[in-house]
């Protein structure tokens, strides 16, 4: 498709994603031509950083661009789809949804693929693309020809993965991102109740992380859980009000020990 600056890209959406990535095409040298999001001053928020064009109406949607890059919510596709896909048959067409299969664009355009960055954005904090995975998937090999020149150009670890096991690797994150960050708010509710403070729990939360860098999940794992400490796990069930909180306790616990055990 020729040189990074000569490429044109359509980017639709303005969150959390489509903000990190919008910038990071910019500081690569590519040439973002528009922005869309369903509102005006989201759309014009992005644009004015990444010195484009905002619309919120699909139907003012420029028609010159080499690849439409897709970063919006998963259930927003499938009305938006026909109508973008139909604005340039020679484009490349890319949703970055984790869990929403390539097939989603048969019918519609003739190039298409899925650009997933595995992160977690937001707005606050635009996010170094460099380091983090983005799992690519072509419909043919133009497509994913482009696709991963796009990748290359924003990252140092880019994979051709399949809608299948990207599916996997999104349910993985799942697990390994927002249920984490679950624990954390149930964290914070426990002391706030108390009158402490989170930032206690920081060098732990920070320490536990860096572990899995340095030995298995199952290696790095302790508490109470792992011995089935049932004196110390009772007593910390006693200060649990919540019924439902108090159950996802056993929960983890039983799977902890039993994860520990096997």
């Amino acid at each position: 498709m020729g040189k990074i600056q000569d490429i044109k890209i359509v980017l639709l959406g303005a969150g959390n994603l489509a903000t990190s990535l919008g910038i990071a095409l910019q500081q690569a040298g590519f040439n973002v031509l528009q922005v869309y999001s369903r509102t005006q001053m989201a759309a014009e928020t992005l644009a004015a950083r990444l010195g484009a064009t905002a619309t919120h109406g699909l139907e003012s949607l420029s028609a010159d661009a080499d690849v439409y890059l897709l970063a919006l919510k998963d259930d927003a596709l499938a009305s938006v789809l026909p109508q973008v896909c139909r604005l340039n048959p020679h484009a490349v067409y890319a949703h970055t949804a984790g869990s929403v299969p390539m097939n989603v664009f048969e019918g519609l355009a003739k190039n298409y693929g899925v650009f997933y960055p595995l992160q977690t954005f937001s707005k606050q904090k635009p996010m170094d693309f460099a380091s983090i995975p983005c799992l690519i998937e072509g419909a043919n090999e133009f497509s994913e020809d482009v696709l991963l020149q796009i990748a290359r150009a924003l990252s140092h670890d880019v994979r051709l993965t399949t809608s299948a096991d990207r599916r996997v690797v999104h349910l993985a994150a799942v697990f390994g991102c927002n249920f984490v960050n679950l624990c954390y708010s149930l964290a914070n509710e426990t002391l706030k109740r108390r009158g402490l403070d989170f930032e206690l729990l920081l060098p732990l939360i920070d320490e536990t992380a860096a572990k899995v860098h340095r030995l298995s999940p199952k290696e790095a794992q302790t508490g109470p859980a792992v011995r089935m400490d049932k004196a110390v796990m009772e007593r910390q069930m006693s200060l649990i009000d919540d019924a439902e909180e108090r159950r996802l306790y056993e929960l983890m616990s039983e799977m902890i020990h039993k994860l520990a055990n096997t």
